[in-house]
């Protein structure tokens, strides 16, 4: 192998390498049916009792499981704890089913405890897509914008994260792009719920990769 090759094949490998976007998914089709998820932690911002757990369901993206969140609280979540991603994106397919004061399905990132972190979430109910951070256990709107979310029926939200620029998609249409600069640094990363939403999840997707 000549010299020149060799050079142009060790640049490529960098490259490559610099490029290649790591991600995981999880289904939670190989987890135990009722009960949280391993690898999970669970709580709420504020009072409530949420309550997450794998559940078989006919209509999930990836059969047969899905993670569902019939409980309520102020703000429910799930996290993946030992997640520490400062810049990347963060996706999950989601599908509202019931709630009176809320059928809302979301993610959160940067997430540094149950009273610190981002989310971005998409409701049913008011048919729009919302950003905010939340601080001390307090929630602050960002922006939010109307969009379609059909109640009973999948949606896919995805957010994309590098320093202060944030985007959020609905369904593979981009709604919100900003700026904000309020929690910065690595975080665990999960979904999200309000009130009394109840609310399934497949296909919970997180990675870091070259914007």
């Amino acid at each position: 192998m000549s010299r020149v090759l060799s050079l142009f094949l060790s640049t490529f490998a960098s490259v490559a390498a610099m490029t290649t976007t790591h991600a995981e998914t999880f289904s939670f089709d190989r987890d135990a049916t009722g009960a949280l998820p391993e690898g999970w932690r669970s709580g709420v911002t504020g009072r409530g009792s949420p309550k997450w757990s794998v559940e078989a369901d006919a209509s999930a993206p990836s059969k047969p499981n899905v993670l569902k969140q019939s409980g309520s609280g102020f703000f429910p979540w799930c996290v993946r704890p030992e997640v520490a991603l400062e810049n990347g994106y963060v996706e999950v397919k989601f599908k509202p089913l019931t709630g009176r004061e809320d059928q809302a399905g979301g993610v959160v990132w940067r997430w540094k405890d149950g009273d610190n972190y981002y989310v971005a979430r998409a409701n049913a109910l008011e048919n729009n897509v919302s950003l905010y951070y939340t601080v001390n256990g307090r929630r602050n709107t960002i922006k939010y914008v109307d969009a379609p979310v059909p109640g009973n029926a999948w949606h896919t939200l995805r957010v994309d994260f590098s320093g202060r620029k944030m985007r959020v998609s609905l369904d593979g249409k981009q709604y919100i792009e900003t700026d904000d600069d309020h929690i910065a640094g690595p975080g665990a990363v999960g979904m999200w719920t309000k009130a009394d939403s109840v609310t399934l999840f497949d296909d919970f997707r997180y990675g870091i990769g070259a914007r």
